[in-house]
């Protein structure tokens, strides 16, 4: 079983939604890093995702562009950020870890060579966030190979024969938009996603997890009611840590949000 499927299956068990956490790698700083990464465990994350920096991260809003920003200015490196994830591994041996990336990083080392390079650090999914679903399978063939999963984006109006498709290429988990836009912890959750979600059911596709504008407990416990696997909360965490705050803090707030999924989810 894998991490994924034993986290889902943890969670259920348990009547509870997932929460994920994001984080940038290398921010604040390649020193710095490894103890907010290691917040996000310490205050319940039951998994967790991370970002390699890049410079034109479109799919993501001012706050992660700031924090990759941060990252890239403080010298960090996607050979840095592989250094970072197979010390978390070493460090959180059951946690599902995932990479939120884009093309241009992949495709620089290689799409065959880099989906290794993550497995060997420890990761177990990767998640191209500019590619769409049907220029998506030369990685889906490379994330196979190397033993990983790949995750695929979905929204409420991806139409059915996508989902189809979105089914046929992932694994791991579906990664679902709250609602429209970029990244970003300032708006209100709109949810309207049982079409999507039965969708995704009927496909075979991975559980969906929801992301975009989630910054509360309130947040991460309607996403689960919704019906949602589960919840992954980015901008709102890195938001801390660009203010300066400590990584007990960044604890703290993530222990807040995972009180969010306590007997939230969906019998």
């Amino acid at each position: 079983m894998s991490r994924y499927a034993a986290m889902f299956d943890r969670c259920a068990k348990a009547g509870d939604g997932a929460l994920g956490a994001f984080l940038m790698l290398g921010d604040p700083g390649p020193n710095e890093g490894g103890a907010y990464l290691d917040a996000l465990v310490e205050g319940g994350a039951d998994m967790v995702e991370f970002g390699i920096p890049f410079s034109d991260p479109v799919a993501d809003g001012p706050v992660i562009q700031a924090a990759a920003q941060r990252a890239l200015a403080a010298g960090v490196r996607t050979a840095d950020c592989l250094r970072m994830l197979g010390d978390f591994r070493a460090r959180h041996a059951d946690v599902p870890v995932g990479v939120l990336t884009y093309a241009n990083i992949v495709s620089a080392r290689g799409i065959d060579r880099f989906c290794e390079e993550l497995v060997e650090a420890g990761v177990d999914s990767l998640l191209v966030a500019d590619v769409p679903s049907i220029e998506a399978a030369p990685y889906a063939k490379a994330a196979r190979a190397a033993g990983l999963d790949l995750v695929m984006i979905a929204a409420p109006n991806t139409p059915r024969e996508v989902l189809e498709r979105i089914a046929s290429l992932s694994s791991g988990y579906t990664y679902c938009v709250a609602r429209a836009g970029v990244t970003g912890a300032d708006q209100q959750l709109a949810l309207d996603h049982d079409a999507l979600f039965s969708g995704l059911a009927s496909a075979g596709a991975p559980p969906p997890v929801l992301g975009f504008g989630i910054a509360s407990p309130e947040h991460v416990r309607q996403a689960i009611e919704a019906g949602a696997a589960g919840a992954i909360s980015g901008s709102a965490i890195v938001k801390l840590v660009g203010e300066g705050r400590p990584p007990e803090e960044i604890a703290q707030f993530v222990a807040t949000l995972k009180r969010g999924t306590t007997g939230a989810a969906r019998r």
